[in-house]
């Protein structure tokens, strides 16, 4: 079958799951095939083999039932990255390099570096890859996530970095102390109906569900952070749209100084930051 028929039936089967079914369609035969998208475009004609053909079948028919594209392909770009994901883990999100933004915007300067609930490895590695004078360190209580950062460590040759088994801050020295903190920690209410829906049904709870309205991670760090900040240490979250307020809310309560929420690219509330002065 030609490359063009093989797309054209998979954008109307994927066009009730997904809002970017043509996309999807393109990016999982062009992992079947080994090209780029632009290939299609000037190659349209031409013959797919049958092994390949029923290969982007198996692909699609996932894809139909919802599984993230991500996982399908196992690998996900994130900032000048490109991450190996798994379901032991969440897809690294654009909305996420907003805070490798606020990051090297506050923090550039920052020679100790912890990133807690590492997951990929996606936050630490792009504020490795950026600052290489840094000492970077990545935490996640799932054994096989800290596994899969290490993978993407060695996958785009980061040298700096080095990442530990740890229910946030529990194995580490209590003489650790670092200049920038940085999470993206479980934020979503249990009861939120968002969890039912889209990606999100494929990713674990773990790393998406926390108490006390999706703030009780957040609420345990911002505490026991105090404990591995150098003075004047940036502590920084990734959070929901709608908690901005909330999480300034915590930092205050704790005495951080110069607490500010930065917006993510569609102007909501997503990045909140503190200072801890001693």
């Amino acid at each position: 079958m030609m490359i063009e028929t093989l797309l054209n039936q998979a954008c109307r089967r994927l066009a009730s799951v997904s809002d970017s079914a043509q996309l999807d369609a393109q990016l999982l035969l062009a992992d079947v095939l080994d090209v780029s998208t632009a290939y299609f475009y000037t190659w349209p004609d031409k013959l797919v083999p049958a092994k390949s053909a029923d290969q982007f079948e198996c692909y699609v028919t996932r894809r139909e039932q919802g599984e993230p594209i991500a996982y399908i392909l196992g690998r996900q770009d994130f900032w000048t990255l490109t991450l190996e994901v798994a379901p032991c883990t969440l897809i690294p999100r654009a909305d996420t390099e907003r805070l490798v933004e606020v990051a090297l915007e506050l923090a550039s300067d920052a020679k100790s570096i912890l990133d807690l609930g590492t997951g990929t490895g996606a936050i630490a590695l792009a504020l490795a890859k950026e600052l290489p004078e840094a000492a970077v360190q990545g935490v996640d209580f799932q054994t096989e996530a800290v596994q899969l950062a290490r993978r993407n460590a060695t996958r785009n040759n980061i040298q700096n970095i080095n990442f530990v088994q740890s229910d946030w801050f529990n194995s580490l020295s209590s003489a650790s102390k670092f200049e920038l903190i940085v999470s993206n920690p479980p934020y979503i209410d249990p009861h939120d109906h968002h969890l039912e829906q889209g990606d999100v049904r494929f990713e674990p709870k773990t790393a998406l569900v926390a108490e006390n309205q999706g703030l009780a991670d957040i609420d345990h760090i911002i505490k026991q952070a105090v404990s591995f900040l150098a003075p004047k240490g940036w502590l920084m979250f990734e959070h929901g749209f709608d908690q901005g307020a909330a999480v300034r809310t915590l930092f205050c309560n704790q005495g951080y100084t110069n607490v500010m929420t930065y917006q993510d690219f569609g102007s909501n509330d997503r990045v909140t930051v503190g200072q801890y002065r001693f």
